[in-house]
Parts: C-alpha cells; sequence; structure tokens
C-alpha cells in the first residue's frame, strides 16, 4: 500500500474543499491535496447552470460553473493536488486518510485534515412515502443533473415535493423545457427556500403551491401516473377529506438534505443532533484536534458564498495547525441556541482569537418580523424580518467576548 505525508488533506473538491485548499496554500502549507470521487472538481457546482452565484463572494452574478471554474483554477495555479476519482474510504484521529482511486489503496498522513463533504439528499424512502413503487421518482438534484449535464428531460407532468431551492430552482428548469409542473407541495405554511427563488421560480411561472399539504400516495405500476396529496394537521397527519389527486408521470423530492458525515465519525469526531454536522469552534476545528470542518458537511448553508467563507476559514486555520502555529484556547465559549431558534454554528468561540469579530450563523424555527435577537449579554440587535430558510449571520466584536467570565452564551429571538 501506498503512503504519503501532507500538510494538509482536504475530502471534498466541492467550493468549502477549493477555498479551504486555496487558503492553506497561501497560508504557507507546502503539500495540499484535495481528496475527491467525482471525475472533475466543483461539486455539484457543474450542473447548477443558473446565475445567482458569487454575489457575495466574487460581487458578480455568475452561474455555477463559472464559479466553480474560478475557485478551481485559482487552487491549480497555487499547486494544489487535485486526486480525482479517488474515494475516501476511511479517516483515522490520527488523521491518517485511506483513499481508493485506479492506482489502488493509498494512505494520506496529513497533519491537517478538512472534512468538505457536503450532504446527500433525502430520498422518498427517508420521508416513508407509501404507494407503488414506479419509475419516474428523482430527488430533484438528480434531475438537475440530469437535464443540465446529461440532456435527458426526466418527465412531462411534474409534482414537486418540497419546496427547497433546487426543487424550485428545477420547477422553473423543467417549465423553460415544455414540462408542466402541476404544483409544488410544501408541509409547512410556507415555502422553505429563499424568497428570490420563490419570486423568481414559482412567483413569476405562475406555478401552484399546497402548503401545509404532503403526498400520501403514489400510484402507477410501471411509470408514475399520479400522486395523492392531503392537507395536513400541525402534527403532520393527513385531513381526512382533504386528499386530491394529481396526474402526472414525474415526482420531484425536494425535502432535505443531509451532511455526509461517516468519514467525521470514523474519526471519533463529535457530531451536532440539531445540524448532523460536528461540532465546531471558530476556526472550524471538530473536537479532534488538527481535523476541521467546512460548508455543508457542518450545516447545510443557503449560499454558495458563504460555503466557500467557511472554506477559508477551516483551509487557513489547517494550515496553521500542520505548520505548528495554532494557537492555544485561553478561554472557550460555549454558544447554545435558546427561544425560537433551531440551531448556531460554530458551537464554540475562543475569545481570545486574534480575529476582530466572530462570525456566528443561527436558523430560526419560524419566520417572524421586528424580532431581537441576543447573545447572553454580548449582543443585542432587532431583526426586520427572519425566516428558517435564510441563515441569520451575527458579529460578535472580540472585545465584548473578553469582557464575558462565562462558559456558555445563549442565543435567542424574541418581539
Amino acid at each position: 500500500m501506498l503512503s504519503e505525508i501532507v500538510d494538509v488533506a482536504i475530502v471534498g473538491a466541492g467550493p468549502a474543499g477549493l477555498a479551504s485548499a486555496i487558503k492553506a496554500k497561501e497560508a504557507g502549507a507546502e503539500r495540499v491535496v484535495v481528496i475527491d470521487r467525482a471525475e472533475a472538481p466543483g461539486g455539484l457546482l457543474d450542473q447548477c447552470v443558473h446565475n445567482g452565484f458569487g454575489l457575495l463572494y466574487f460581487q458578480e452574478d455568475l452561474t455555477g460553473p463559472e464559479f466553480a471554474y474560478r475557485l478551481t483554477e485559482k487552487a491549480l495555479d497555487l499547486g494544489v493536488d487535485m486526486q480525482l476519482e479517488t474515494m475516501a474510504l476511511a479517516l483515522e484521529p490520527d488523521k491518517k486518510l485511506t483513499v481508493c482511486s485506479r492506482k489502488g489503496i493509498a494512505t494520506l498522513e496529513a497533519k491537517a485534515v478538512v472534512l468538505a463533504m457536503g450532504c446527500r439528499e433525502r430520498t422518498r424512502e427517508s420521508i416513508m412515502i407509501p404507494g407503488e413503487r414506479p419509475a419516474g421518482i428523482f430527488t430533484a438534484g438528480t434531475a438537475q443533473r440530469y437535464v443540465n449535464v446529461e440532456g435527458f428531460i426526466p418527465g412531462k407532468e411534474i409534482v414537486v415535493l418540497g419546496s427547497g431551492d433546487v426543487g424550485m430552482i428545477m420547477a422553473r428548469r423543467l417549465t423553460l423545457e415544455g414540462a408542466k409542473v402541476k404544483a409544488v407541495v410544501e408541509v409547512l405554511p410556507y415555502v422553505g427556500g429563499l424568497i428570490r427563488n420563490e419570486v423568481q421560480c414559482l412567483v413569476d411561472f405562475d406555478i401552484p403551491v399546497l402548503l401545509e399539504h404532503t403526498v400520501i400516495a403514489v400510484h402507477g405500476r410501471q411509470r408514475v401516473e399520479s400522486v395523492t396529496v392531503a392537507r395536513i394537521t400541525q402534527d403532520m397527519e393527513p385531513i381526512p377529506g382533504s386528499e386530491k389527486a394529481i396526474e402526472c408521470d414525474t415526482l420531484l423530492l425536494s425535502v432535505g438534505l443531509i451532511p455526509e458525515n461517516e468519514l467525521s465519525q470514523m474519526a471519533g469526531v463529535r457530531l451536532d443532533p440539531l445540524t448532523g454536522g460536528p461540532f465546531v469552534d471558530e476556526k472550524r476545528q471538530t473536537c479532534v484536534p488538527g481535523i476541521f470542518a467546512a460548508g455543508n458537511v457542518v450545516h447545510v448553508h443557503d449560499l454558495v458564498d458563504y460555503v466557500t467563507w467557511d472554506g477559508e476559514i477551516a483551509g487557513s486555520y489547517a494550515a496553521q495547525y500542520a505548520l505548528g502555529r495554532s494557537q492555544h484556547k485561553e478561554h472557550v465559549l460555549n454558544v447554545r441556541p435558546g427561544e425560537g431558534i433551531r440551531y448556531v454554528v460554530p458551537q464554540q468561540i475562543n475569545t481570545e482569537t486574534n480575529a476582530e469579530t466572530a462570525v456566528l450563523y443561527a436558523r430560526v424555527k419560524e419566520p417572524a418580523e421586528n424580532v431581537l435577537i441576543t447573545v447572553g449579554d454580548i449582543f443585542k440587535r432587532r431583526f426586520r424580518a427572519v425566516k428558517p430558510s435564510e441563515m441569520v449571520r451575527i458579529e460578535l466584536p472580540t472585545e465584548e467576548l473578553r469582557k464575558t467570565s462565562e462558559d456558555t452564551v445563549t442565543l435567542s429571538v424574541s418581539h
């Protein structure tokens, strides 16, 4: 078995992984390796041919492939080693990574590791939709790849279950390709994706939305022939008498994402049950020293720009760890979700950080207007509107952090 010693090994060549590699190189790491099972870097960006990427990071309106190309070119120019069509099989707590490629099985003995594996889609089995098992049921991301990369249209009459961003984007994409989107069905009392996607993909194309509804049955032997939808109670139970059949040949599922953390668990990384990703500090370091995590593997972000910035943080500090420049944690402040907050990341902050601010990302439990968000006695600010699908970004001044003697603070939302 081949063995190689590297400074920083990064698992995943999506925007978080590429940004990590770039920053690790710029921070002085000499041997930086990116592992990815795909044949090309960029993660899922290559199948996202719509625009809207990079408005914050590049201050330009780019498509997904354009965003990926810029990061890839910069990484290659810096001398990052891209090991593509390579599968990460195992990760040990001592940062030994076992990989498999056409060359065989090899090990990378890394001084620091960045986990940037992203997330996967929930399937029909995940949400247990009853009914027959015909062809014509796809996750929204799979349909996106079929249309934008492979050049196939999955169906002519579509029902979309879930109003996540990819589901809404595919409702528009398929409409533009001549398909008929019969309805977008959502269990929540509000659309679950970004407001801009709700307007640009559903409202502008007059696509019907059934809120507080779900699909309770799939019909068809060889191919989907129809689905039955029903209004649901607050306990997610179908209301008798509200059932309605919708004829269609395709059901797309946009019902949530799961961070890919099998490798994290192998390495003994502690996962947050609220996010499905690792507990991390402001450096994006996990509970295992020298193992960092960034992007959607930590929690599902709403913008690729935030994913990229997250990768930059992890890559920079991973390089410092590999080079022996890691800062000692003088005082760790734990941050926990409080009233009205679903989760907060990072979960720990070193109050002696050299940065001027520490940035928190949080998601609220429900939409609300004119709310007050507080972080202990450190931060207090009123927000005009908040929504679960759009992350709340909070900057905590380091000066205020150093004043606190508390070990734990709570992030809460109130009216």
